[in-house]
C-alpha cells in the first residue's frame, strides 16, 4: 500500500512538473539537443517513478549498445513500465514511436509532442510511410528511437505477433537495430491495473542487428531475425529467474 500511495502522488506531481517543463521548453522553441531539457524531463520523470514504486532497473549486456552511433530499439511490451525502464537506463538523444491516440491522453499527450516523440496513424498505412521516412531523417541526423514491435501491451505477458511497421521504420532508418527484452515489468503493472507491485526490472540487449542496404522487401526477414534474438533473451531471463 505504502507504493501504491507514493506512486500515484509521484505519477501526478512528477508528469505535471515535468511535463510543463517540456511544453513550455516547445512553446519558447528551445533547440531539441542531445541532453537537453527534453532528454531530462523525460529520463527524470521514469526515474521518479520508478524510485516511487520501488523498482530497481538492472541491465544485462548493455556494452553490445554500438558506441558513438544511432539506433532504433526494438523491444517487446508488457507494461507501462517498460517506458520507465527504457528511460531510466538507455543512452543518447531518444524518442519513443507511439501511436496516434497517445496524443490524446490529457496533459501527457500534449507533454509527448512537445518533447517531439513520433506519432504513427497505424490505421492510415499512407501516412505511418511518411511518418516513418520524415522520422528516419532525424535518426540518421543522431536520434536513436524506441519501438514496440508488438504495437500494444501485452495483456497476458507473452510475446505477442510483431507488427511489421517498426521493421519498415528500422529499413529507412538505415541504422543498427537494438532488440531488447524487458523482464518483470508485467509483474509489476498489468495493462489495466493501476495496482504497483514492486520488482526488479531486468532490460536484456541483443547484438546490434546490420539494416544497412536492406529494403522494403527485407521487412519480413528483419522482423523474423530481431524476433528471434527478442526470444533468446526472453528465455535467458526466465533462466536468471
Amino acid at each position: 500500500m505504502y507504493y501504491q500511495i507514493r506512486y500515484l502522488i509521484v505519477l501526478v506531481i512528477g508528469t505535471i512538473y515535468h511535463g510543463s517543463r517540456a511544453i513550455i521548453a516547445g512553446l519558447f522553441r528551445i533547440p531539441d539537443t542531445d541532453g537537453g531539457i527534453y532528454d531530462r524531463c523525460g529520463r527524470e520523470w521514469g526515474r521518479w517513478l520508478l524510485w516511487a514504486a520501488g523498482v530497481r532497473v538492472d541491465e544485462v549486456h548493455v556494452e553490445r549498445i554500438p558506441p558513438n552511433t544511432p539506433v532504433v530499439y526494438v523491444s517487446n511490451h508488457q507494461s507501462f513500465f517498460d517506458m520507465l525502464a527504457i528511460l531510466a537506463v538507455l543512452p543518447g538523444k531518444l524518442r519513443f514511436v507511439a501511436k496516434k491516440e497517445m496524443q490524446k491522453i490529457p496533459f501527457l499527450g500534449r507533454a509527448m509532442k512537445s518533447a517531439n516523440q513520433i506519432f504513427i496513424d497505424r490505421g492510415n498505412r499512407a501516412k505511418a510511410l511518411r511518418a516513418y521516412e520524415e522520422t528516419a531523417t532525424w535518426v540518421r541526423a543522431g536520434m536513436s528511437a524506441v519501438v514496440f514491435a508488438e504495437g500494444t501491451r501485452s495483456r497476458t505477458g507473452e510475446l505477442q505477433r510483431f507488427k511489421k511497421g517498426p521493421f519498415v521504420f528500422a529499413i529507412a532508418c538505415q541504422v543498427p537495430v537494438m532488440p531488447l527484452y524487458i523482464a518483470n515489468t508485467f509483474d509489476i503493472l498489468p495493462k489495466g491495473s493501476i495496482w504497483v507491485r514492486p520488482r526488479p526490472i531486468t532490460v536484456y540487449f541483443g547484438e546490434p542487428i546490420p539494416v544497412e542496404g536492406l529494403t522494403y522487401e527485407d521487412r519480413d526477414r528483419l522482423l523474423d531475425e530481431t524476433r528471434g534474438v527478442i526470444e533468446r533473451l526472453r528465455a535467458e531471463a526466465s533462466e536468471d529467474r
